[in-house]
């Protein structure tokens, strides 16, 4: 009896995986396979061994069309790439779909899903017209950005600014600091540092720029410094260049301080009118300019004897 009950376990557990799968599909149960019994509940050894199956059943991977499948979560990636898109698009042409995404039960609307991540491969698969292979969890709203934050820190590293866009709208989402530390594995102090960017920096502005990989927070905080009180459409307009990093250097070198002209020296003549040196402060201290070499060989001979003169005069 303990075999059966054994055996039966293990066929609901099969029939009810392989039920998902087709629903999920939107295909039709077969025809000449029975409906599987209400689950019953298990103790002892058997039960764990129920339990196990159940625990494997929701790692199983089912088939949904990309067409019920909906965007969700936080935007964590800034910069588009149609190219790389139009590659992976040919790649899972060629050979299919290896890596499963994650997907999670819609909250809003029946027998949808919403994405948790692997937003190019549904974009892809769904401009194949392919159905998407994926792991189906039922997540709430904190365990989706979790997810969402710890699996994009594992596949690439985001830029310093992905991640303080990324903490940006975990804030404006309600959740708290210990939510954002455990979706990016950083600590609180980390994280406060990425919000004062976030809050410094308008948010058009990273949009316009992009994950600038190679600028990090100080330069970033730099940036906010030369953007003051500009409009903040006239500093998007400034953002050009072929690739993120050179959009941020193209607003960086354009916001620089304006440097004072340096003061016009004053010019030294002689009675005839000839130009015998140019005098002029720099840096707070007097600096003088010869244009007669045969004078300035002279002065240098004769400073110490001049200056002494100078004193003795100035003393009487």
């Amino acid at each position: 009896m303990a075999r059966k009950n054994l055996l039966d376990g293990l066929m609901n557990a099969r029939n009810e995986a392989e039920a998902s799968a087709r629903k999920a599909a939107g295909a039709p149960a077969p025809a000449d396979r029975p409906a599987t019994s209400p689950p019953r509940r298990q103790t002892g050894a058997i039960g764990a061994v129920s339990q196990s199956l159940a625990e494997l059943r929701t790692r199983a991977l089912v088939e949904v069309p990309a067409d019920l499948i909906d965007d969700a979560g936080l935007k964590d990636r800034l910069d588009t790439d149609p190219e790389g898109l139009a590659e992976l698009v040919e790649s899972l042409r060629e050979y299919g779909q290896q890596v499963p995404v994650m997907l999670r039960h819609s909250p809003n609307h029946e027998g949808r899903y919403e994405i948790v991540y692997g937003r190019r491969r549904v974009q892809a698969l769904r401009k194949l017209g392919s159905p998407v292979r994926a792991m189906v969890r039922d997540l709430d709203d904190r365990s989706l950005v979790v997810a969402q934050g710890q699996e994009n820190a594992a596949r690439k590293d985001p830029s310093f600014i992905e991640k303080a866009n990324f903490a940006r709208q975990m804030v404006e989402g309600g959740f708290d600091r210990k939510v954002i530390c455990d979706a990016l594995h950083v600590d609180k102090t980390v994280v406060s540092r990425m919000l004062a960017v976030a809050k410094e920096v308008p948010e058009p502005v990273i949009e316009a720029i992009g994950a600038a990989p190679s600028a990090g927070r100080d330069r970033w905080l730099a940036l906010a410094r030369r953007i003051g009180k500009r409009p903040v459409d006239q500093v998007v307009a400034l953002a050009s260049g072929d690739s993120s990093d050179a959009r941020f250097q193209t607003v960086f070198d354009a916001l620089a301080p304006q440097r004072a002209p340096a003061p016009t020296p004053e010019k030294i003549t002689t009675k005839n009118g000839a130009l015998l040196a140019e005098a002029q402060r720099r840096g707070g201290k007097p600096v003088m300019t010869l244009h007669d070499d045969s004078f300035a060989d002279w002065l240098r001979e004769n400073m110490a004897r001049l200056h002494e003169e100078f004193s003795r005069k100035d003393g009487e």
